[in-house]
């Protein structure tokens, strides 16, 4: 039955999103399938992945280039307001699908689409962040689901695709769900849907194994402007070129695993491998230098947005009202963030050593047991009995009654 005329479709050139081009056409009378290939930076050679969407029989095949716009537009925020869900996965892959989403619809009205695909399953969290994304950017689209509708296995839908003309390369089945961009990889299923199964070396990309990491430790000063950062070690560089950089020097350190029973939106949990080197050590350089140039109180109020920000982010409403909200007050916040974080990477751990800013509220002058000391030590008596006051009051009614 046919459900749209004209369609694009978000293409990585894997088995579920290649078969989803003939099954769109045949099962579900579209006319006319557009392909388009997200380039964020994963290190995929892309001309082959555009030309197998053509050779499935697509009208158009696209590729964009959003590596820059992911991480100027959707990691810097994400950074700024130190994004970790359940204060551990930095959302590396989670960030990528709005973007994804934008591209989606931007094609789709440029090119006259009625409707939009992808082929994510009914299990996971990508199939809300896209519907969601999407219906906030243009609500009129219709978002076609194959994979979470066919109800086919594995081996039927590649049955299907050979069945329609299509070819497979034979090789040996990987048993990992594996995720790939700029900002890291996220890495499930196979013998990782055992919680106690420790994850084989086979399952990291990113970062060493602490055995095989330099037996020498490497500082890295990481420079933010208004907490975005723009530089290593004194060279201002571009953020790809940024990240690209740190990804490989703390990887190489064996800095940037995690390994993490997650709770999908979905309402299940699952176990959920990733490596994500350079945001973990930027998000928490950026929290250092917020430490120094904050206010006590924004710093303090600041962990709770955080953590609605995240939460946002992981479920799917980077174009809610809410997000749009919180994105206001972080941009706040970071007016001040600015100066230099010292990183020591060594054996797997990544620890901030030092920090400077030129805006800092930090006083050494306030803060020194030195004969330099310039605290009013008298001033405490009056303000311990202030602020003490109404603990006093209670405690006194207490023993009274």
């Amino acid at each position: 039955m046919g459900r749209a005329e004209k369609v694009v479709l978000a293409y990585s050139g894997g088995v579920d999103t290649t078969v989803c081009i003939p099954y769109l056409m045949n099962e579900w009378g579209v006319k006319e399938v557009i392909t388009l290939a997200a380039d964020l930076g994963q290190g995929d050679e892309l001309e082959p992945i555009r030309q197998k969407a053509l050779d499935a029989g697509v009208q158009a095949s696209l590729v964009a280039d959003l590596t820059e716009e992911f991480i100027r537009e959707y990691a810097f925020p994400a950074i700024q307001a130190n994004a970790l869900y359940e204060n551990r996965y930095p959302l590396s892959t989670a960030l990528a699908r709005p973007l994804i989403a934008k591209a989606l619809v931007e094609t789709a009205e440029r090119y006259g689409a009625d409707a939009v695909a992808h082929g994510c399953t009914g299990k996971g969290n990508d199939q809300v962040r896209f519907d969601v994304a999407i219906a906030a950017l243009n609500p009129q689209l219709k978002v076609l689901t194959p994979a979470r509708e066919w109800g086919m296995s594995r081996e039927e839908t590649i049955a299907y695709g050979e069945k329609t003309g299509l070819t497979f390369p034979v090789k040996k089945s990987s048993p990992y769900s594996i995720d790939r961009n700029l900002l890291g990889r996220s890495i499930e299923a196979g013998p990782l849907e055992d919680p106690m199964n420790e994850p084989l070396e086979e399952v990291f990309l990113l970062t060493q194994a602490i055995e095989n990491t330099p037996d020498q430790p490497e500082y890295v000063d990481i420079g933010f402007v208004k907490g975005i950062p723009t530089s290593l070690n004194g060279v201002e560089l571009d953020p790809v070129t940024l990240i690209s950089q740190l990804n490989e020097r703390a990887g190489r350190h064996g800095v940037g695993r995690i390994d993490m029973i997650e709770n999908r939106l979905v309402g299940i949990k699952s176990r959920e491998i990733y490596e994500a080197p350079a945001l973990l050590v930027l998000i928490d350089a950026h929290r250092d230098l917020e430490s120094l140039t904050l206010t006590a109180d924004v710093t303090q109020y600041k962990r709770g947005i955080e953590e609605t920000y995240s939460r946002l982010v992981y479920n799917g409403l980077w174009y809610s009202p809410l997000k749009l909200a919180l994105d206001a007050f972080v941009q706040t916040t970071q007016e001040r963030v600015t100066g230099t974080v010292r990183v020591k990477l060594f054996k797997g751990t990544s620890r901030v050593v030092g920090r400077q800013s030129e805006l800092a509220l930090y006083s050494e002058a306030l803060s020194t047991y030195s004969a330099d000391d310039q605290f009013d030590h008298k001033a405490a008596e009056g303000f311990i009995y202030v602020w003490g006051l109404p603990t006093r009051v209670w405690s006194e009614k207490m023993r009274n009654h």
